[in-house]
């Protein structure tokens, strides 16, 4: 009997150590990618992307886990919460549209013929200006079909005479980046005065889109002066550098950088009103090209206003980061 016994304890034991083992928990756990955030030795915010404006001052800028940026009590930037709220305000107004678009296909007929007349009128007014204005309006829509370089406004600048003005002398100014963080504008009265006497120091400026890579021929991108340093001096200036192909750089834009050079250091009354403005589309991060115009005070030795595109021949470009891959 207490054999018996024995061996139904035994059974209720080993039945209730195999039921109590598939009850534990697994103590594998499941790898998760580390997310990396940049940060500043002493400031209290974190960014997830590296070019963010609240970094433009910034001396020196480390990458840190997200982990590890909480654990020292550091808080999401302004600007990314920003961003943020900037997004879903573009959603909203596309859902917004759609439902329009519905509305009107009730009315189609009558309202696409309100419309024409209403154009009709308006170009008749005001033809000239509208004609000028949109070849620079639509840049951003041209497509390159093997021309790098094309004219605008047959090849006219269109600057105003009060900014073909010489009395304030030389000057530069470039404007402020935009929300991300991109080069938007660079104009000048240039003169053999402005024209650096040093020679050029080493770039160390990242612009927006920087994903170099090295080709058969060379380099893919170069560090782009939106006014070349041969002309201002201006060299590692956030303000006036944009991520370029080779081609775009040199020698498409370095054409028209040397011509203005030549002509200016042949004396110190030679003077030329200068602008270059890069193309975005939306809010890509590679411009798709920029704009250059010039025109010389008091004669026409210098006249350009031109179109270069942001290509690479072989080369299939990401506009929206910047990245590449060989075609």
């Amino acid at each position: 009997m207490k054999k018996i016994s024995k061996l139904v304890i035994l059974v209720i034991a080993t039945f209730t150590l195999a039921f109590n083992v598939q009850q534990l928990p697994s103590n594998t756990k499941t790898a998760q990618a580390t997310t990396y955030v940049y940060v500043t030795r002493t400031g209290k915010h974190y960014f997830y992307k590296r070019h963010d404006r609240g970094l433009n001052r910034a001396k020196k800028v480390y990458r840190v886990s997200l982990t590890t940026a909480k654990r020292r009590g550091l808080t999401l930037s302004a600007t990314e919460k920003t961003h943020k709220k900037r997004v879903v305000h573009k959603k909203k107004v596309a859902k917004k549209r759609k439902v329009v678009h519905k509305k009107k296909k009730v009315t189609k007929k009558k309202k696409v013929v309100r419309k024409k007349k209403v154009v009709h009128k308006v170009v008749k007014k005001v033809a000239v200006k509208q004609a000028k204005a949109a070849t620079s309006s639509k840049l951003s829509t041209l497509k390159y079909h093997g021309t790098q370089t094309v004219t605008i406004n047959k090849n006219r600048p269109g600057f105003s005479k009060a900014t073909l003005s010489t009395k304030k002398g030389a000057w530069q100014k470039y404007s402020n980046l935009d929300g991300e963080n991109r080069a938007t504008d660079a104009n000048a009265m240039l003169n053999k005065r402005l024209m650096p006497k040093k020679a050029r120091t080493a770039l160390y400026v990242d612009p927006t889109g920087w994903h170099n890579k090295k080709l058969k021929s060379g380099w893919l991108y170069n560090r782009c002066h939106l006014i070349g340093y041969q002309l201002t001096g201006q060299n590692n200036n956030w303000k006036n550098l944009i991520t370029g192909t080779r081609s775009l750089n040199d020698p498409q834009m370095t054409k028209y950088e040397n011509e203005t050079a030549k002509y200016l250091r042949q004396s110190t009354h030679h003077y030329v009103r200068y602008e270059v403005k890069p193309v975005y589309s939306g809010r890509d991060l590679l411009a798709n090209g920029v704009e250059m115009r010039a025109q010389s005070i008091g004669s026409n030795k210098i006249r350009f206003n031109v179109y270069i595109f942001n290509v690479q021949k072989g080369v299939k470009l990401n506009y929206v980061n910047g990245t590449s891959h060989v075609s």
